[in-house]
């Protein structure tokens, strides 16, 4: 029985609700000078935070001050840490290609060895 129910029913058209919308001049104008003048008793009181109207951009400027605050790129110094690194293990590579387990021997003599210099002024 449901398989003729799907060949039997038709589309709906589709249905909107349209709210239309008056303007009032007279009534925009009034608004405009109730909000002008309380600005300017709030100014006189000295409570006043902005000019009706006038809007300021939140986003002018919001890039740059964003970046000024993010983290610096990589520095110099980092890039010499990660190039004596790779440099490092290149040569000890190259070393247990050419003479084997020794080479592997001497990076306990190393690291000891860096870790000491490292830590030495603390």
């Amino acid at each position: 029985m449901k398989i003729f129910s799907l060949f039997t029913k038709a589309p709906n058209h589709q249905r909107f609700s349209y709210n239309p919308r008056f303007y009032d001049a007279q009534k925009e104008e009034m608004e405009e000078r109730e909000r002008r003048i309380k600005f300017d008793l709030d100014r006189e009181r000295g409570t006043a935070k902005e000019e009706p109207g006038q809007y300021r951009s939140r986003i002018a400027g919001s890039f740059q001050a964003a970046r000024k605050r993010s983290k610096p790129s990589i520095g110099a110094n980092a890039t010499m840490v990660r190039l004596g690194i790779l440099l490092f293990l290149v040569v000890l590579i190259i070393a247990f290609l050419e003479w084997g387990k020794p080479a592997l021997y001497s990076l306990f003599l190393v690291i000891p060895v860096y870790l000491y210099l490292k830590f030495k002024g603390n």
